[in-house]
């Protein structure tokens, strides 16, 4: 996280942010721990969202599962749109559907 910072920045869009909220007892919480990191909020727009769409489109007609969660995807058009890369634990799936997108696990070096 540190080098993506110092590259350009951290951005989150909206299902991120309310994820990472979901795990502090209090919004202000989250927010304060986000803002200490530096990471922005950065809302989807339409074009990212039916990119999201389409994807997910694409999942299910492959015969891919319902793990996955539309959000998932709405997460991986985000960064592509949005960022040049993606910090994740879940790099074989981001890199299966958005195969143009930097794929980084923030837990390796």
């Amino acid at each position: 996280m540190r080098q993506c910072r110092a590259d350009g920045g951290l951005v989150a869009c909206e299902v991120v942010w309310a994820e990472v909220t979901a795990g502090f007892p209090a919004a202000p919480e989250a927010d304060e721990a986000l803002g200490r990191l530096q990471v922005a909020f950065s809302a989807s727009d339409a074009p990212t969202a039916r990119a999201a769409g389409e994807g997910w489109r694409v999942h299910r007609q492959l015969g891919g599962g319902r793990v996955r969660v539309v959000a998932d995807f709405l997460i991986g058009a985000h960064a592509s749109a949005h960022a040049n890369r993606l910090l994740t634990r879940d790099r074989s799936f981001y890199r299966r559907y958005f195969q143009r997108l930097q794929v980084l696990d923030p837990t390796r070096r």
